[in-house]
């Protein structure tokens, strides 16, 4: 299967009411185990590299090149997407280097100020075939803070996204970045104005903290994109921890590894279900 573009993907689940996951990267078994989840759900995905993860790896070239070598390799469709980047010059970089998308981040800036600078990305990735992302309505917690940002308007929502040309909006309907308990309360009715309102597909972040019935209803309500990674670090963790304990001695990391990468697979498998539960 070859590597597809996140429109490709984005597009049809949007059409069937369909949750498309997008899962962030952290290292090159995430990735991996990511892709094998998908594989088993026979399910589209999207691995997800962060500006966080590019500073964590020093650089952007490995790990992107180490991505989309995963998911050319995949036997289901497969895109690689460039997540939350406030530097404009990582969105040239990235783009040059392969990735079919970008999240540029703008949100923290004041409302006119966003529109202008998503603009000029947004003109400059489409001149090259790139779809663009981006956000309105801050989203809480990426510095560990659980408070849900300001919620988004629709009418600000259908400016904004006539304003900068942009092809998905993530939005902000009381998820929060960094969640490890999964009891936020989303607004349903406003993710249906929004759906309703907005040409473009609608992007939830956060979603780790959001339990799977929930999940299950945004997208029943319009969400489509769905990016989670928190709750990918929570079982990865919990299964390396396990490892360690039940043998102290282990110095091989393949032997402690190796069981959290399966864990983020099945994962990745049963949140896939989910996003699919109401289609």
């Amino acid at each position: 299967m070859p590597l597809v573009t996140t429109g490709e993907i984005v597009a049809p689940a949007m059409a069937a009411r369909r949750g498309a996951g997008s899962f962030n990267v952290i290292q090159l078994e995430h990735a991996a185990a990511i892709v094998a989840g998908a594989e088993a759900a026979g399910a589209p995905v999207i691995l997800q590299i962060s500006e966080n993860c590019v500073r964590y790896h020093g650089a952007a070239a490995p790990i992107i090149a180490g991505a989309l070598a995963v998911a050319r390799a995949a036997s289901v469709p497969v895109a690689v997407h460039l997540d939350h980047a406030t530097s404009t010059d990582l969105v040239r970089e990235a783009v040059e280097l392969g990735v079919s998308s970008v999240m540029f981040d703008a949100s923290t800036l004041p409302y006119a100020d966003n529109v202008a600078a998503t603009a000029e990305i947004a003109a400059w990735c489409h001149a090259r075939d790139v779809w663009v992302e981006a956000e309105l309505g801050e989203v809480g917690g990426k510095d560990g803070v659980h408070a849900p940002g300001v919620r988004t308007k629709p009418a600000e929502a259908v400016a904004y996204t006539e304003a900068t040309g942009i092809d998905a909006l993530a939005v902000a309907v009381g998820s929060s970045h960094a969640m490890l308990t999964r009891d936020a309360v989303l607004d349903l009715d406003l993710i249906a104005e929004l759906h309703a309102a907005v040409a473009v597909p609608l992007v939830l972040h956060g979603s780790s903290g959001v339990p799977d019935a929930t999940l299950t209803a945004a997208v029943e309500r319009g969400m489509t994109k769905i990016n989670i990674a928190t709750q990918l670090n929570k079982v990865f963790t919990a299964e390396v921890r396990r490892a360690l304990t039940a043998d102290p001695a282990l110095v091989d990391p393949r032997k402690y590894i190796a069981p959290g990468r399966t864990a983020i697979a099945a994962e990745v498998t049963r949140l896939l279900g989910v996003l699919r539960a109401g289609s």
